[in-house]
């Protein structure tokens, strides 16, 4: 017979609790005023930006010995949802300060960290990741930037494609190639690449379906020279460490996909209340409460495990990567179709920008393709299945 303290393994904590209370007031008040014009103008949420600086939601996976919040992994994802419940565009600005600071948590020196999650922690700067490339996507191990050693430094050269919020954040972690003759996947190396080293430029925004608020573009790397301090971590390891932060961040996608879904599903059912057919508000309909029954059973389905997925990432368990693939998933698979069934249940006006819907159709569809296609989360999913005894 379980005990009180058994279930309280599937209640959140008070602190938990409080926090989505108070990411939710500063997205409903100070994010989402703005997310229809973002989207619009496919311009950076500079107001968000500031929000979530000024409330310590800008990078709060940080540790507290770098001046950070020191968040757990849960807590990240709750501020990640509860963002992108009003902005999808807005919630990728923790979401990717977290994917492109993680590999220095994970695996820098003491002084790469001081020197670059302090000021991260601060508000100061942002953190993107550098690892897809044109013809080096799902398959990392076939990228072509290169880093060559001459004296104490690294020249850089190649580029990088798809980087969120690049051009705004002023710190970058890449992915080369340091020993073209080393085994495959074995020789690549990762490095801090700061926006103001000589060299480094940007490609022209790319025109995207969704999450337009959020720049992506590609980095490009002409003889960039970096000192040999700026190698996170031992020359070779770089690619295991790419993909070993992927098996954490990969839960933070799942918590934007959950939060854009529960967007979506609000703005429906508040929809169906007011909005009258044949008499009667189109919510007295059965076929209307089955649509909505079947979106929040898996909405709440992928909530679930995104939240288990985020307890494993915490402790870093050994079967972290199957269940952060397939939160990240399944919560991406539900989104979409969340945010489609949204679209018809407001008829034409869930087509037209007059209402958050359609925007929200739009965002949640990157969920199934970035940090690993849903094809590559089947993948790793299988391999961990194969590989236990």
């Amino acid at each position: 017979m379980g005990t009180s303290t058994d279930f309280d393994l599937f209640r959140l904590s008070e602190d938990h609790e409080a926090l989505r209370e108070a990411v939710r007031r500063v997205a409903e008040h100070k994010i989402a005023p703005h997310a229809a014009e973002v989207d619009d103008q496919a311009r950076y949420p500079q107001e968000a930006h500031e929000a979530l600086v000024a409330s310590d939601f800008f990078a709060a996976h940080v540790p507290e010995a770098y001046d950070g919040v020191g968040a757990d992994a849960l807590a990240t994802c709750l501020i990640i949802e509860e963002v992108a419940r009003v902005c999808g565009s807005s919630s990728l600005i923790p979401a990717v300060n977290k994917l492109g600071s993680l590999p220095l948590i994970l695996g820098a020196s003491e002084e790469l960290k001081v020197k670059y999650l302090t000021p991260l922690a601060r508000g100061e700067a942002g953190f993107s990741y550098g690892l897809s490339e044109r013809d080096a996507g799902s398959d990392t191990a076939a990228m072509r930037t290169r880093a060559v050693l001459h004296g104490d430094e690294w020249v850089l050269n190649g580029q990088k494609s798809w980087i969120t919020n690049a051009g705004v954040s002023e710190f970058y972690t890449v992915l080369a190639v340091t020993d073209p003759d080393g085994p495959r996947g074995g020789n690549v190396s990762a490095f801090v690449v700061e926006k103001s080293d000589v060299g480094f430029s940007f490609g022209e925004k790319e025109r995207k379906l969704g999450i337009k608020g959020s720049p992506t573009r590609e980095l490009l790397f002409d003889n960039v020279r970096l000192p040999r301090d700026r190698m996170i971590g031992e020359p070779g390891t770089g690619l295991r460490l790419a993909l070993r932060t992927l098996d954490h961040t990969r839960v933070t996608i799942g918590a934007q996909a959950v939060g854009i879904a529960q967007g979506a599903l609000d703005f429906a059912v508040g929809y169906v209340k007011e909005r009258r057919q044949f008499g009667k508000a189109i919510s007295d309909f059965q076929g209307i409460q089955f649509m909505l029954a079947g979106m929040a059973m898996k909405l709440e389905a992928a909530r679930q495990m995104v939240y288990v997925a985020a307890a494993k990432s915490e402790r870093d368990d050994a079967d972290l990567a199957f269940f952060g693939a397939a939160a990240k998933c399944y919560a991406s698979d539900v989104a979409m179709e969340i945010t489609t069934d949204a679209v018809q249940l407001l008829g034409g006006y869930g087509y037209t920008q007059d209402f958050p819907v359609e925007r929200m159709m739009r965002d949640a569809k990157i969920t199934q393709i970035y940090e690993g296609t849903n094809q590559v989360q089947r993948i790793v999913m299988a391999r961990q299945l194969l590989s236990r005894s």
